[in-house]
């Protein structure tokens, strides 16, 4: 069923009425210019200056104070300085205002005394019922409907044409120049929203209100930090469950990062890693520069469905900036199958001098035959095998006797090939440009950052949604072992085990002649270990012996273990010695559990080792999730090919790999506030069929 917008949002960003506290007629004042924009651009609600020391501003009835309104009014902007932006507030009424846009700054931006302040603001607005937006922001627009909550001389300077895209920025600097950018990219905007301080509204709040919003297609945004990341998840999925692709500028980084010296994991899910993975599980898609950003909108906007899958077929006149592209796709990880053989034996028939095989080279034929370009495009699209298709055309064009040609070629594309997306790559002119992304077409003067373009919004959406992980009471309930201070090993082991993840038998020696003991048990060549609360990496110390067999050789390694440890950690508290079963041959991997002080657990995957800190080849996903999540993450780290299979080996059991993930993020989840980290190092992924088996734990509680 689709959700409504947040109701109280919507009066905010699409006001019926609204009135300018402070407002002023002296040009260039912040309480001057929202009345300037509003009149000029035609806002067709009600416009209401309130200032005690006027009568009429701008030809408008002015008001002494917020409690002199005769009526409610769906939004007050305050443009006030910040010592008198509770006094005005204040006047209010409860229920006579709906939202208030605070441009004013020198609230906690500024220290302690700043921040007092925004708390009376902010509890004003609560006792009468009031949405704040800001304070220390610029604003907003809602473009559709010339509504002008803003003290940015941006729209000043040209406004952009009313679009598709929802555009909300955390920085008021970025956020003018982004406006900026959107009118000389010739973007269309639904919405442009500032968020400043953050006292109540914040980026996620704008995101999943835009996610309902009709008028918005596209959301672009830009972000410093989050302080609430269940709430920015939710809005993430809003956008996805909506079919709404967000574009995510996200930069610097939360003060609390992560401790290295705890385990891998937490040394290698910094706070940019978490984001990175946020976004990929959600669908949106991260930009890393300002061209991307707003190439990635454009692209989003254009193609109202971006390419389904990451077949590209490309088309060229020159076989050298054809060979460019081919570069660039491999390098985003898109696919060049080749034409139907018929396709290119027709080509060549044609053209003797061609190539038929993708990149598909014309040469300059094209110029001198109009017919040329169409014909091969239908033949290379005639069996289904591409995903999009990307043209260059050079400098035809700037050429106005070839325009004709293109344009054809264009609404043809459209006509006969509607669900693949078309990007040219050529030199035309502003207004030629404008009207081939009429019809629905990229138009790039640069092929290489169309090519990137594509590999990043090519399959966009087509992967499952994240959705409700439900928790089971066993893995909520998981560790019915009492909540200790520490956890050893074997501990550690069990508790992983309760949580429903496969782990190695496995027994806590005491003396050598148990370690004999427990080896009998077992019967088969073992693996002794040293089990200690304060030794994480027991390799380091000299607590590990592998294949030991027959009770002289279990005594002997027993000794030499106590002995190395006591020499290189004597502080360190000694359990015992664990004693399991040689594990069979497999290929190690990583697991582990972070907990983010922002997002909660995240859980990472990668392929084990002592070198996971050095190679960094791991992936991270937001507990909890589903098996399909655990198999995108799985797929994701460079190392997959070994896990499918590598110079002989047999394919590994990737299902039970990603059930096992999926069960530890559930885990992870449930137990988030009893425990801070968990890795499992190695977790032996067995050949097919075979399932997984953890060999190593470290738990450590959330409060050490």
């Amino acid at each position: 069923m689709t959700q409504l917008p947040d109701p109280s949002l919507s009066r905010l960003f699409d006001p019926q009425g609204i009135a300018i506290v402070g407002a002023s007629a002296t040009p260039g004042k912040i309480g001057a210019m929202p009345i300037t924009l509003l009149l000029q651009h035609g806002y067709s609600g009600r416009i209401i200056p309130v200032n005690p020391r006027a009568d009429i501003i701008a030809g408008l009835p002015a008001l002494p104070g917020l409690d002199a309104l005769d009526d409610a009014v769906d939004l007050a902007i305050l443009a006030v300085p910040a010592a008198h932006a509770a006094q005005a507030l204040e006047r209010a009424r409860p229920g006579q205002v709906g939202a208030a846009v605070v441009f004013t700054s020198g609230f906690s931006e500024t220290g302690s005394d700043g921040a007092a302040q925004q708390e009376r603001l902010c509890t004003i607005a609560r006792e009468r019922g009031i949405r704040l937006l800001g304070p220390n922001c610029l604003g907003f627009m809602n473009v559709r409907r010339n509504v002008y909550a803003t003290f940015s001389p941006a729209p000043a300077n040209g406004v952009v044409a009313p679009g598709g895209i929802g555009m909300v920025s955390q920085s008021g600097a970025f956020g003018a120049y982004a406006y900026s950018m959107a009118r000389e990219r010739g973007l269309g905007l639904s919405h442009w929203i500032s968020t400043g301080n953050e006292a109540d509204i914040d980026v996620a709040d704008c995101i999943e209100w835009l996610a309902r919003d009709t008028d918005t297609r596209v959301i672009m945004a830009y972000m410093e930090g989050c302080r609430d990341g269940a709430k920015l998840r939710r809005a993430l999925a809003a956008a996805r469950n909506a079919d709404k692709p967000v574009v995510v500028t996200k930069i610097g980084r939360t003060q609390a990062g992560a401790q290295a010296a705890a385990s891998h994991t937490a040394a290698l899910a910094g706070d940019d890693a978490v984001y990175d993975a946020l976004f990929r599980q959600y669908g949106a898609l991260r930009a890393r520069t300002i061209e991307e950003f707003f190439n990635l909108g454009y692209a989003l906007d254009t193609w109202k469905r971006p390419p389904q899958g990451r077949r590209l077929g490309i088309f060229t006149i020159s076989g050298g900036v054809g060979a460019l592209m081919a570069d660039e796709a491999a390098d985003t990880g898109l696919a060049l199958p080749e034409p139907a053989a018929d396709a290119q034996a027709r080509l060549l028939q044609r053209v003797p001098f061609a190539s038929g095989r993708n990149p598909v080279d014309v040469t300059g034929q094209a110029v001198s035959e109009p017919g040329l370009l169409l014909a091969t495009a239908d033949d290379m699209l005639a069996d289904g095998r591409y995903d999009a298709l990307a043209v260059f055309l050079a400098a035809a064009g700037s050429s106005e006797a070839l325009w004709p040609t293109f344009e054809t070629f264009a609404r043809q594309m459209q006509a006969r090939h509607p669900g693949v997306p078309l990007a040219i790559s050529a030199l035309f002119p502003p207004a030629r440009r404008r009207e081939l992304e009429r019809l629905g077409c990229l138009v790039f003067p640069d092929p290489s950052a169309a090519i990137r373009t594509i590999g990043a919004v090519a399959g966009l959406g087509s992967g499952p949604a994240p959705g409700v992980v439900e928790t089971s009471p066993a893995t909520a309930d998981a560790g019915a072992l009492p909540l200790l201070d520490a956890y050893n090993e074997v501990q550690a082991m069990e508790l992983l085990r309760q949580a429903g993840l496969p782990a190695s038998p496995c027994v806590l020696a005491g003396d050598a002649d148990a370690a004999v003991r427990a080896a009998a048990s077992l019967g088969a060549a073992c693996v002794l270990k040293v089990v200690s609360p304060d030794i994480t990496h027991k390799s380091d110390v000299g607590g590990v012996k592998l294949n030991v067999q027959g009770d002289d050789a279990l005594r002997s390694a027993y000794a030499d273990i106590l002995a190395s440890v006591r020499q290189h950690r004597p502080d360190a508290r000694i359990d015992g010695v664990l004693v399991a079963p040689m594990a069979p041959k497999g290929v190690e991997c990583i697991a582990g559990v972070h907990c983010d002080p922002v997002f909660g657990p995240v859980v990472m995957f990668g392929l084990g080792g002592v070198f996971v800190e050095v190679l960094k080849d791991v992936s991270f996903r937001l507990a909890p999730f589903g098996r399909d999540d655990a198999l995108a993450m799985i797929r994701e780290i460079k190392g997959y090919a070994l896990l499918q299979g590598a110079r002989g080996a047999p394919p590994c059991d990737i299902g039970a790999l990603a059930e096992a993930l999926a069960a530890l993020s559930r885990f992870a989840h449930a137990r988030r506030a009893d425990f801070s980290s968990v890795e499992i190092n190695p977790l032996l992924a067995l050949p097919e069929g075979q399932g997984v088996v953890a060999l190593d734990a470290v738990v450590i509680r959330a409060d050490a």
